[in-house]
């Protein structure tokens, strides 16, 4: 059934994948990037991008409620380009998936068509605001009705192991895309999306 799909994350390395699958499989998809220079890329793809920072809550409660998505999925993530620079950036990343969430979450608060999936991982961090911010993202899902997508670690092009395996769990960045649009009705709770 085609709807319409907020993606938050639209020009990241499972979003930029998600664009193209969408409007392929007959969604309308409001793609969702801080960049205005990443607007015509989506619009050649067929999206319908929409400017706007997640941390900007009011102009974000607005996109939503504007653009009224039967789905909003969430795929923010704040990492560095480099993987040995995670330990250092990872109150970046904490922040989106607690603020990000909380805000996207927000947004569709009157939408009664609406609901949540978000990208979550598939593996167990070390204690502290990393794992709080993973089950805070997936508690505040969860309480909505929401879908969680507890990803493995992606490899292939564009990812932190374009050329090799991570260890398990690991997914294939196309299979994770893939296996994404085909979890949008999915039931509440959460999906494991590994090879």
């Amino acid at each position: 059934m085609a709807e319409r799909i907020f993606l938050a994350g639209a020009t990241g390395v499972v979003g930029s994948r998600l664009v193209p699958l969408l409007v392929d499989s007959g969604h309308t998809v409001g793609a969702m990037t801080r960049s205005a220079g990443k607007a015509p890329r989506l619009s050649s793809l067929g999206a319908e991008p929409i400017i706007c920072d997640v941390f900007d809550r009011a102009g974000l409660i607005a996109a939503v409620k504007s653009f009224s998505p039967d789905v909003v999925l969430h795929e923010l993530t704040d990492l560095p380009d480099a993987f040995e620079d995670i330990p250092k950036t990872q109150l970046l990343n904490a922040r989106i998936r607690e603020e990000g969430t909380r805000n996207l979450i927000d947004a569709i608060d009157g939408l009664s068509q609406a609901r949540i999936v978000a990208q979550s991982i598939a593996w167990a961090t070390d204690p502290g605001p990393g794992a709080d911010a993973v089950a805070y993202l997936e508690e505040a899902v969860l309480a909505v009705g929401g879908v969680v997508l507890r990803y493995g670690a992606f490899y292939g092009p564009g990812t932190y192991y374009p050329n090799e395996l991570p260890s398990a769990p690991r997914v294939h960045i196309d299979t994770a895309a893939a296996r994404t649009v085909e979890a949008l009705d999915a039931p509440t709770g959460i999906l494991t999306i590994v090879d």
